[in-house]
């Protein structure tokens, strides 16, 4: 077995909503509590809610942990606090045992696979006259071409079409507005790249979390660490490979994930309404780090 560094981390998320005069919250949805695997390990995980709410917990679709907060008082504030304590154990340069039937592009998912993968491998974008189907096959060097090394470079190639920009705005531009406009942030990369990959016939899907980010060294991070969305593609033998279009990145070394999803709007890490006058939502103010 191989040892990698391990890295003791804590996350700490921090949310808050403040309103004009006093609304009823409806339930809220969230996501917050990082995705375990052999390399990630959970040490503590606690979501304090005020106003005090009820907090029940499930599994969604994907097997992503998710928090409901019901709330019976009425206020002018709400503020969501997480904080988790886990040990990351990640390869910064990992080997990929890639099944020798899908070493090589194109290759043919067996039919449980394909199955299984379903709407992962679907593009969830239009693209009426294949503008992004053209694009990404242009990273198509040979027929056949080595599977992993299409990959990185469609990751790669991303970051130099796309410059990185930060944008406050809530939302997710379509791969076509980020070829359109050559700039996105690290979730417009993510959701390019995905789409890019399902037009190539891969099974591809959006993972959302955090970065962690010593010496601010990683694009998508003003710190230590921040919020990030990335992806992953299914190859047979290997299973889910990480790609990181923002950094150009292969594997999970810095990577914290909390949900793997099929379209980036089924990641958002709070949402919920309230009801009250319809000026009453004065702001929101988000406050992630993440540090050894």
């Amino acid at each position: 077995m191989i040892e990698h560094p391990l890295n003791r981390l804590r996350v700490h998320h921090k949310t808050t909503y403040t309103y004009r005069e006093p609304v009823r919250l409806e339930p809220h949805r969230l996501m917050l509590h990082p995705r375990e695997s052999r390399f990630l390990r959970i040490i503590s995980s606690d979501v304090a809610v005020t106003p005090t709410a009820t907090v029940t917990w499930a599994h969604d679709v994907f097997g992503n942990t998710v928090a409901t907060a019901t709330f019976q008082a009425v206020t002018d504030n709400l503020v969501i606090d997480s904080v988790a304590e886990l040990e990351l154990a990640s390869a910064a340069w990992p080997v990929f045992d890639i099944a020798a039937s899908a070493i090589f592009y194109p290759f043919r998912y067996s039919d449980d696979e394909w199955t299984d993968l379903g709407a992962l491998a679907n593009q969830q974008y239009p693209d009426p006259t294949g503008r992004l189907r053209g694009w990404s096959q242009a990273f198509i060097h040979g027929n056949p071409t080595d599977t992993l090394s299409l990959l990185k470079d469609l990751s790669t190639g991303i970051s130099g079409w796309i410059r990185y920009q930060i944008r406050e705005d809530e939302g997710t531009q379509s791969p076509i507005q980020t070829l359109d406009r050559g700039w996105g942030t690290c979730r417009d990369f993510a959701v390019l790249f995905v789409e890019a990959a399902r037009s190539l016939g891969f099974g591809a899907r959006l993972v959302s979390g955090y970065l962690y980010n010593p010496g601010n060294t990683n694009l998508g991070s003003s710190g230590d660490g921040s919020t990030h969305a990335w992806a992953e593609v299914y190859l047979p033998g290997a299973g889910w490979i990480t790609f990181d279009p923002t950094n150009r990145s292969v594997g999970s070394f810095n990577l914290i994930p909390v949900a793997v999803v099929r379209d980036i709007r089924q990641a958002i890490p709070v949402s919920g309404s309230f009801v009250g006058v319809h000026n009453a939502f004065l702001g929101m103010s988000v406050d992630v780090s993440v540090t050894a």
